[in-house]
């Protein structure tokens, strides 16, 4: 039985995508950490669209639950021919005042769980020829963060481990995406407490990122920058020194960075 595999599916980018996968027919496998809110998106996705929806309630900061959400999957007989690592989280702190107990629990979900799902169901995509990941960085994968350091290491690690394990696996039919928004409608800024940097570029909105993602996920691209002005932003780095690239985030993600 073919599923779509969705990471934080409850709010969102996730929300946005499981429309997207759901209007097209795909049957889907959700992980979020609220029981509630998963329940809930079931009950409209499967009225809405006719498609079987299951659902797993999953802490990804904690790496134990990565190995509940597989168990899961394989006990019900899943083939996950379509993997959205979607879920991650952010914060803006300078780096010497830090939570780093949340700084782990950061690269737990982001990078962790990423690699985790990637690597264990690509390896069934491979065999069986067709599959593809979709796992969403940032355009803040291109660049240092200054006031959000560990976030931009996050993306930067998803964006270099997509490029690598789509050459890998160029010869065959499995794509691998990696998706590099901007700022975009969420509950990210919220968490993140980047206010600053929100009210200094206006967000677009959420379902404009998936569609986009989801029709170069459909023409096997490796990367989707998001917007024209996002695109200008990753090039124009290439022309500069990475000192100047670096005072100029700064300057956006903090108030006198």
């Amino acid at each position: 039985m073919k599923r779509t595999f969705i990471t934080g599916a409850t709010g969102g980018l996730g929300r946005e995508f499981c429309k997207l996968f759901a209007a097209d027919g795909n049957d889907l496998f959700l992980v979020g950490t609220n029981a509630e809110k998963l329940s809930a998106l079931k009950a409209e996705l499967e009225r809405e669209y006719g498609v079987q929806v299951d659902v797993c309630a999953a802490d990804l900061s904690k790496r134990e639950e990565y190995a509940k959400v597989v168990e899961k999957v394989k006990s019900a007989g899943y083939f996950i021919n379509r993997l959205v690592n979607n879920a991650g989280f952010g914060d803006q702190c300078d780096f010497k005042d830090m939570n780093l107990e949340l700084q782990m629990d950061m690269l737990a979900v982001n990078c962790g769980a990423l690699l985790y799902f990637t690597q264990t169901f690509i390896k069934e995509m491979i065999e069986k020829n067709e599959g593809s990941v979709l796992n969403v960085g940032s355009i803040a994968s291109f660049v240092p963060g200054p006031y959000m350091s560990t976030y931009h290491a996050t993306k930067a690690f998803v964006l270099s481990l997509g490029e690598a394990v789509a050459h890998e696996v160029r010869k065959s039919k499995v794509r691998v995406l990696t998706l590099c928004p901007g700022p975009f409608d969420s509950g990210f800024v919220g968490r993140a407490g980047n206010d600053y940097t929100f009210s200094k570029i206006k967000p677009c909105p959420a379902e404009t990122v998936a569609k986009y993602g989801y029709k170069m996920l459909k023409k096997g691209k490796r990367i989707a920058v998001v917007g024209f002005k996002n695109k200008l932003t990753v090039f124009a780095p290439r022309f500069v020194p990475r000192n100047f690239t670096t005072s100029v985030t700064a300057k956006l993600g903090k108030k006198g960075g």
